[in-house]
């Protein structure tokens, strides 16, 4: 968690411009090369464990923490969290270090949260699994 704290306020740049650090995250995914434009979730997660010596995804898909790492049935500080987006069985998704959560929201550290590395609340309801690092991923 410390390194990816360390990365707040890294934000999407304006149209025509992409940021540096942005692309960074994306390197360790299979959309290395992309700007700032792309969904930057999951390389942010990807980048911040890689930081740790903890081996991520290698995807920019959110959804792809699903198969990460091993289940929990309650979540732990600085654990992963996995959200749906729009349609609980589709594609799409959100993903962050989990922080907290109340009756209705749980409150995620992670990139890509309006557009910057910031912390940032979401429905309960859209929680789709909490996730840890397994013996064979750490």
């Amino acid at each position: 968690m410390l390194i990816a704290r360390a990365e707040a306020g890294v934000r999407t740049f304006p149209a025509g411009q992409s940021n540096p650090r942005v692309t960074e995250y994306h390197a360790l995914t299979n959309i290395r090369g992309y700007d700032d434009k792309a969904s930057w979730c999951s390389s942010f997660v990807n980048w911040a464990l890689d930081q740790a010596g903890i081996p991520g995804t290698g995807s920019a898909l959110a959804r792809s923490w699903l198969e990460w790492g091993e289940p929990l049935d309650a979540p732990v500080p600085g654990c992963i969290a996995v959200l749906s987006r729009e349609d609980p069985g589709g594609w799409k998704g959100h993903v962050g270090f989990f922080l907290r959560a109340d009756a209705e929201y749980v409150y995620l550290w992670g990139g890509n949260q309006l557009d910057e590395v910031r912390e940032h609340f979401y429905p309960l309801a859209n929680v789709l699994a909490y996730r840890w690092p397994s013996q064979k991923t750490a």
